[in-house]
């Protein structure tokens, strides 16, 4: 079994910085892909950002300059710098990774963390 823990969120003025993280435990062979959704009151869930193996990076536009994704893989962990907030980030975030398991590294499984809330006051 695979755990997925999310930590950082809380209350941010506009156009200040907040450091979300994520760490994926348990009978981890390799992680696929590390990604952050955000999902707001009334609306769905929404990509923010992605890191695959090899490092590629990707973002959505609404976050593109002001964001910043990372991962140590030693740790089996994912980051997520956000700067130059708005209220319009305000969110629950999720953390989503896809993991190859010890006992059966030839297939993936998709997890995701229970959420951290991050909002942005005007």
């Amino acid at each position: 079994q695979v755990q997925v823990v999310e930590s950082g969120g809380g209350l941010v003025q506009a156009g200040g910085s907040l450091r979300l993280s994520c760490a994926a435990s348990g009978n981890i062979f390799s992680i696929d892909v590390m990604a952050w959704y955000r999902q707001a009151p009334g609306k769905q869930r929404d990509l923010v950002a992605t890191i695959r193996s090899g490092d590629t990076m990707r973002y959505a536009d609404s976050v593109k300059g002001r964001f910043t994704i990372s991962r140590d893989s030693a740790k089996n962990t994912v980051y997520l710098q956000m700067n130059s907030l708005s209220p319009e980030d305000t969110a629950v975030y999720y953390c989503y990774v896809v993991v190859r398991p010890l006992e059966d590294s030839s297939h993936a499984f998709q997890y995701w963390g229970q959420g951290t809330q991050v909002t942005v006051s005007s």
